[in-house]
């Protein structure tokens, strides 16, 4: 045979090589481990937080810090090569004016002397007169109380008493702790307007009694707003004192305004996939936050690692089988807007939908990873585990659902979930404060979460067999 003809020959053989080396198990040992150390070497996601935490700071939906962050994280993924989408996403736009707070009466008050309450208006607060209004206090403690003693909350301010369970998150149960206080958050000020009540205020969730005032969403809407703030603990506890000696009355003045939705975008970044590019893994975070503190735990500290997932794997070369997919949300804290819009434009192919990611817990060192699978695939985890096992992350707690707040509805039609399961304890005494900011964030934490996260979302984009499909596909 001569030469000319053996090119092609040559050729052929050389693609079949190729072909065979791209189709060699891509979930081995040796990627995961050099996804793991290359991951625990870098501080790029550190530096991207901290560009998001102090060039734009808080990001409220419907803010100027909000849209900045749209553009920041945008032209940061494209110049990582990614393909970037801006999903339009319609926004509440929640305004925070004056608030304060002021002991005006109580049993034994020394003449001309008052006390200031300190306090911060809850998302979707209604306003008081603009000179404030003055009312008694009465306190609750939860839901059920509040509507025993209906007849004794008409024209006054109800104080919800209840103290966050500390214990609870030092032993690994921060979640459950907030989720038994954040019901009064969010169902506590609808009640307190349906039973005529002057305002609503809520005990801050969370520790650290720093006098720190904890805000976060409310229920309310057009029909029932009123007034409604979170008060730190210790003047909670300086009323519920105050009113074992006789009446209390406040002076409350909160001018927030609502005004209409805003236009803002979920940022899209892929990383698109070899010979299964149309299926889909999501890693994810919230890219909104409070307007208190630049919200670095809640969550920049997620969407910094999953966009340090796609910087990981394009600095080791590597091309997963399916499309890896980074999403910044929008709207997490005040109305889970960006998942909904996400879920409603992929709703006729979840199909194609893998397996999704969402960070949202803040950046604690992480011990291992939650996921939403049934249980005889559990097993299947088990060289991920083993991979992480050198930074202490290699648990797999397997749960029946996660409930994570942007997807949520993908769970709910069989789409398997995935977040890190990392130590809460500190979380909640910085959630949603002025506090929430950098310094708070560990630059090691960090890193280990970026090697989670970038190693779990290799290993879910090369799997070999799905895990989960809508419910009606499901074994």
């Amino acid at each position: 045979m001569n030469f000319a003809l053996r090119k092609p020959v040559i050729a052929a053989l050389a693609a079949c090589f190729l072909n065979a080396a791209s189709a060699a198990p891509a979930n081995e040992p040796a990627t995961l481990n050099q996804i793991r150390d290359t991951a625990m070497q870098s501080d790029w996601a550190l530096k991207r937080l901290e560009d998001l935490t102090d060039l734009v700071g808080p990001r409220l939906s419907g803010s100027a810090g909000a849209a900045a962050a749209v553009e920041q994280v945008a032209d940061a993924m494209r110049k990582l090569g990614a393909k970037v989408t801006l999903q339009p996403v319609k926004v509440p736009h929640w305004v925070r004016g004056e608030e304060k707070g002021e002991l005006v009466d109580y049993a034994g008050r020394p003449a001309g002397v008052t006390q200031r309450v300190v306090l911060t208006a809850l998302g979707g607060s209604g306003a008081t007169p603009a000179a404030g209004l003055n009312a008694q206090v009465v306190i609750v403690h939860d839901l059920d109380e509040l509507q025993a003693r209906a007849a004794e909350v008409k024209g006054r301010i109800v104080l919800f008493d209840v103290p966050f369970d500390q214990g609870m998150a030092d032993r690994g149960l921060a979640g459950p702790a907030y989720g038994r206080l954040s019901r009064m958050r969010t169902q506590g000020p609808k009640l307190g307007s349906k039973l005529g009540a002057a305002a609503v205020l809520i005990r801050s969730i969370g520790g650290a009694d720093y006098r720190l005032a904890h805000t976060g969403a409310t229920g309310l809407s057009a029909d029932d707003r009123i007034p409604a703030a979170a008060i730190t603990s210790e003047d909670a506890m300086l009323i519920a004192r105050l009113t074992k000696r006789g009446p209390v009355t406040m002076k409350l003045t909160l001018t927030p305004q609502t005004l209409p939705d805003a236009d803002t975008f979920n940022v899209i970044a892929d990383l698109p996939g070899s010979d299964k590019a149309d299926e889909v893994v999501v890693v994810s975070g919230h890219l909104d936050s409070w307007d208190l503190g630049t919200g670095a735990h809640d969550d920049g500290t997620g969407v910094a690692s999953s966009m340090a997932v796609i910087e990981t794997l394009k600095k080791l070369k590597l091309q997963p089988r399916r499309t890896i997919r980074v999403i910044a949300w929008a709207n997490e804290e005040n109305g889970t807007r960006g998942g909904a819009a996400y879920h409603a434009e992929n709703k006729g192919r979840l199909d194609k939908q893998f397996a999704a990611i969402e960070s949202d817990g803040g950046a604690g060192r992480p011990f291992g990873i939650r996921g939403s699978v049934k249980p005889q695939y559990a097993k299947l985890f088990a060289p991920l585990q083993a991979a992480l096992l050198p930074i202490g992350a290699g648990h797999f707690a397997r749960q029946d659902a996660l409930g994570a707040a942007d997807l949520y509805l993908l769970e709910a039609d069989g789409v398997p979930l995935f977040e890190p399961l990392s130590d809460g304890s500190a979380y909640f005494d910085y959630h949603h404060t002025a506090a929430d900011t950098f310094d708070k964030v560990s630059p090691d934490h960090l890193r280990r979460h970026v090697a989670l996260m970038t190693a779990l979302s290799w290993y879910l984009a090369n799997m070999d067999q799905p895990i989960g499909r809508a419910p009606e596909q499901q074994q």
